[in-house]
């Protein structure tokens, strides 16, 4: 059935339900146990800054698990990759929104929301790609909105840096400490995590609302 463009942000969930986010998370997760889950990651990380629906998280979970000795540097791979992902988006909003960027937004029915990162673009764009980059609110949004607003290419990178390193070193370091209980407790209640992710998301739009 084909999907229509829809007005709400909040569509961009409706459109990966359950089972098909658990096939694309279990077929991210693989990449880990794979001679290919290094680039994998850094791949991922890049691409899910621009357009892929599956945070990088996913793998970084996987790859920190089975080497949790290497957390730092998974996390930093993830960083660089996510950052320079979002510099691609940014290229994106500049140089080719009419032919790709809006495509991608139109994906994910995020058009409407656009008046909003506007609205914090013009308050404070530093917060908002930190705040953007740290939570679950679709980044890639950010990132191709940052290009079409041309936001200072310094705050850009600097809310993206802060915000995309301190929520997968977080991620990596949890896991560093508390190793397979986390990842077979995202196993267990996966479900309930995609619950809770929404409402995360949910409030991370009322974030941003108030930042307008």
């Amino acid at each position: 059935m084909k999907t229509t463009p829809s007005s709400s942000p909040l569509a961009a969930i409706v459109l990966f339900p359950s089972r098909q986010l658990r096939r694309l998370y279990d077929w991210t997760a693989h990449w880990a146990h794979t001679r290919y889950a290094t680039p994998s990651l850094f791949v991922l990380a890049f691409a899910e800054s621009s357009f892929f629906p599956v945070p990088p998280d996913v793998l970084l979970i996987a790859m920190t698990v089975v080497n949790r000795w290497r957390w730092w540097m998974f996390a930093s791979l993830c960083m660089v990759g996510s950052v320079a992902g979002g510099l691609f988006g940014y290229f994106i909003g500049v140089a080719l929104y009419d032919t790709v960027g809006r495509q991608i937004v139109a994906f994910y029915h995020l058009e409407a929301f656009f008046d909003v990162v506007q609205s914090s673009y013009g308050a404070n764009a530093f917060l908002a790609v930190l705040t953007a980059a740290f939570t679950p609110i679709p980044y890639k949004v950010f990132t191709i909105a940052g290009g079409v607003f041309q936001v200072s290419v310094f705050e850009f990178v600097a809310g993206s840096i802060i915000g995309r390193g301190g929520r997968f070193f977080m991620v990596a370091a949890l896991l560093r400490l508390f190793g397979t209980h986390i990842s077979r407790a995202i196993e267990k209640y996966f479900d309930i995590l995609s619950l809770a992710f929404m409402v995360l998301l949910i409030g991370g739009f009322v974030v941003l609302r108030m930042l307008r």
